[in-house]
């Protein structure tokens, strides 16, 4: 039993004037059933009270009652103001739709000066600079970038390494400068990069552009330069040093670090987390390998499973928690996000947590060679021969025929998780999103069957913990309550 739907949904019982509204449930033991009603707002019921709820057979002045009128799972015959708060709250939760594309990825160059064996980006060596984009390509890109309806947008320079084709970034951010005031654009600058290359004369530029600069953190010494070794077996040290300089010449709200779980990860998530607290880092996102890239190639994918990760990311959080009880607030930016959909209306930006689908509507990319893409993961499918999201060519398409191209409305037409097999009757729907690319990937279909779905198991492990930490009370889950209020 995981759901209960259909035309019987609205069926009213005329001994007690209510009417069901719609719901769906997950099964969590033997006698307890997760209930959530069409925006996602949770109850944990008992068996016998959730056949009384569908069946409604309770009555005002009942508790059961009251508890399913409050999480607006029931309202009264011909009262439409149940019905019009659903409808006001679902507007609310998807109000990105009204400004797409507000994200937009600048692949300046596809070289890189490290050899990480769960690259996911196809990376080539240094010295090839015919993985560079062009001046050309690049000033297209922008004028591509502006064109978008949001008066506000992030451009992201991501590589490969961008700083190795930093006189690129150089003049894309001066064309913007250039041309944005008179598309009445606000734009924020964000270079992806391991810092290694990191000179004075980048943070310098950083500061006088407001650049953020985000950059990989795998945890200690030892690991890090496991995952991602480099000439000189210094990767973890430069990383260090450049986050520290960073902190001291923009802010320490300037810069940030992501973690990628490798197998050697699995056991030193405490390690982990202390690396980024030596570091007075805001939080740490415990993120899973992603089947793209050199982690299919070097079969570090495959080295673990939706468990085991699921492990590792309850001891982190749980670690995390006690770390903000002792008073430090630091954030898993993961759980941030989730119980931002969980406890609030307000839409999110992270887009694979998107339905429809964040791909072309919540970002594009530009690729070095002029090819556009749906999303990052999708650039990364074209790397390894698949080039189902690509959506064309800086040098004939502008953003209304990318945006507006069959190949892309094909794509979304299937990522509404309300319409979906499965996603439609899932307790967790409303917290999720569609992740066409990575069921593509693994499962050769963007819907995906969700049962054999990784990424369904993952996510739906993850919000079940938060719920159960929620559900408990007490400290802990005040610490989520301030993190999704954040």
């Amino acid at each position: 039993m995981t759901s209960f739907h259909g035309p019987a949904t609205f069926a009213p019982n005329a001994a007690t004037e209510l009417q069901l509204l719609p719901l769906r449930f997950e099964r969590l033991g033997a006698n307890r059933f997760l209930v959530a009603n069409f925006v996602g707002d949770l109850l944990l019921l008992n068996e016998e009270e959730l056949d009384r709820t569908v069946s409604l057979a309770i009555a005002p002045g009942d508790g059961l009652y009251e508890r399913a009128f409050e999480k607006l799972l029931v309202t009264r015959k011909k009262q439409r103001s149940q019905l019009q708060l659903l409808a006001l709250r679902l507007r609310s939760r998807m109000s990105f739709l009204r400004e797409p594309t507000p994200l937009h990825l600048f692949v300046v160059t596809l070289r890189c000066e490290h050899s990480c064996p769960y690259c996911q980006v196809s990376r080539r060596s240094a010295e090839r600079d015919r993985f560079d984009m062009s001046e050309e390509l690049a000033l297209r890109a922008v004028d591509v970038a502006l064109s978008a309806p949001p008066p506000r947008i992030k451009i992201e320079f991501q590589g490969g390494e961008p700083l190795l084709n930093f006189e690129l970034v150089r003049k894309i951010v001066g064309a913007v400068h250039e041309r944005a005031p008179a598309r009445n654009k606000t734009v924020e600058f964000v270079i992806a990069s391991n810092l290694a290359l990191l000179s004075d004369e980048v943070l310098k530029f950083c500061q006088e552009n407001d650049i953020l600069l985000s950059t990989s953190l795998d945890g200690p010494a030892d690991l890090h330069n496991r995952n991602r070794p480099r000439p000189g077996g210094n990767s973890h040290e430069l990383a260090v040093a450049g986050i520290r300089r960073a902190q001291k010449v923009l802010g320490r709200s300037r810069v940030g670090a992501l973690m990628t779980t490798t197998e050697a990860s699995l056991t030193r998530v405490e390690e982990i987390v202390d690396e980024y607290l030596s570091l007075d880092l805001d939080g740490i996102f415990l993120r899973p390998l992603s089947p793209y890239g050199f982690a299919i190639k070097t079969k570090q994918f495959e080295r673990y499973d939706g468990a085991a990760w699921l492990a590792f990311y309850e001891r982190g959080l749980r670690y995390i928690i006690e770390v903000n009880k002792r008073g430090r607030y630091f954030l898993e930016f993961y759980a941030a996000l989730l119980l931002k959909r969980m406890l609030s209306d307000r839409p999110i930006g992270y887009v694979d947590l998107r339905s429809p689908a964040g791909i072309g509507l919540g970002a594009l990319v530009y690729n070095y060679d002029g090819k556009v893409f749906a999303s990052d993961e999708g650039r990364m499918l074209a790397e390894m021969g698949d080039r189902t999201f690509e959506l064309g060519d800086l040098q004939k398409d502008g953003y209304r025929s990318l945006v507006l191209s069959d190949k892309l409305v094909g794509l979304i037409g299937n990522t509404l998780a309300q319409c979906a097999p499965q996603c439609s009757s899932c307790a967790y729907e409303s917290h999720c999103g569609a992740e066409p690319v990575y069921h593509h990937a693994t499962q050769g279909d963007a819907v995906g069957i969700k049962p054999l779905s990784e990424f369904c198991a993952r996510q739906k492990g993850v919000l079940q913990l938060l719920f159960e930490i929620l559900d408990s009370g007490g400290e802990d889950a005040a610490v989520l309550r301030r993190w999704a209020s954040g």
